[in-house]
């Protein structure tokens, strides 16, 4: 068995399948957003879902101030976008100006347009853990488009797809 350093960590992490998204949040008149693969579903009795969050981010302090995000899950033909708001220090202002999207009608939150599913989330808790914070969310509003393509994802440090 491996010591249990970070390397190994991320490696043994990446061998799970994940699915990629954008979570977006507007705060102080600015839309933010990052991509994230730990996005998960917590609860049916309230829709709750959560995202971790890196706390020395710039979408860290935009998203525990704005209290509402949302959660667009991205297709394989997306990952351009993944790659987009993955990049650390891009331009703070215009940064969605790439990415075609719309307002939520709960939270006037942005949503990535053509997504395979998007959510609409009013937080209800932020728990510390190391040098992240889980965001948990209830899930105000949901828009599932009626087709839907491959589901971009993210497996031993590389992008896929799963139909």
């Amino acid at each position: 068995m491996s010591a249990p350093d970070e390397a190994v960590f991320r490696q043994a992490m990446g061998r799970m399948a994940q699915g990629v998204s954008i979570i977006t949040t507007s705060q102080g008149g600015h839309d933010h957003a990052m991509t994230a693969d730990t996005v998960t579903s917590v609860s049916l009795d309230p829709l709750l879902v959560l995202v971790c969050v890196e706390t020395e981010s710039r979408f860290h302090d935009a998203v525990v101030d704005a209290g509402v995000w949302g959660v667009s899950v991205l297709g394989v033909d997306q990952r351009p976008l993944s790659d987009w708001f993955a990049t650390r220090g891009r331009p703070l202002h215009g940064q969605l100006d790439r990415a075609p999207h719309h307002r939520g009608p709960q939270t006037g939150v942005p949503l990535v347009d053509g997504a395979l599913t998007t959510l609409e989330c009013r937080t209800t808790a932020v728990h510390p853990a190391g040098d992240h914070v889980i965001v948990v969310g209830e899930v105000l509003g949901l828009e599932i488009p009626d087709t839907v393509g491959p589901a971009l994802v993210h497996y031993r440090g590389r992008y896929g797809s799963i139909a």
